[in-house]
């Protein structure tokens, strides 16, 4: 299967995107989605995730900013990012699993499709 993200793009500190997913190749209704994201010189990291079921997840340094979402109807996840922050700049990249959100944001299970990434640039 194939994945696409999009929605990226420059804001200013305080900006909101919405990034979108697009899955192809797959029904989407038992796998969860999961949004990485890597910035320049670090290391990968997950920031969100949506299981089958709809139970959310996402890492400290995001939570009551950004929100996950997927529409199995249309095989599209969705990360809806507000108050962006600097520390937010980034590749941001989705996959689907059939695995525990827990695993997947902590990478103790990595995709094996990634899919091509956009870039989330917040700068003022």
């Amino acid at each position: 299967f194939q994945l696409q993200a999009s929605g990226g793009g420059s804001v200013q500190p305080g900006g909101s995107l919405r990034l979108s997913c697009e899955i192809s190749g797959l029904s989407l209704r038992y796998y969860a989605i999961a949004w990485y994201r890597q910035a320049p010189g670090k290391e990968r990291e997950g920031v969100s995730c949506i299981s089958g079921a709809g139970t959310t997840n996402h890492i400290d340094s995001v939570k009551g900013r950004f929100a996950i979402s997927r529409d199995n109807t249309k095989n599209m996840g969705y990360l809806q990012m507000n108050n962006l922050e600097p520390d937010d700049t980034a590749v941001y990249t989705c996959a689907a699993e059939l695995a525990h959100c827990d695993d997947l944001l902590t990478l103790s299970i990595r995709p094996g499709n990634w899919g091509r990434g956009t870039l989330v640039t917040v700068s003022s």
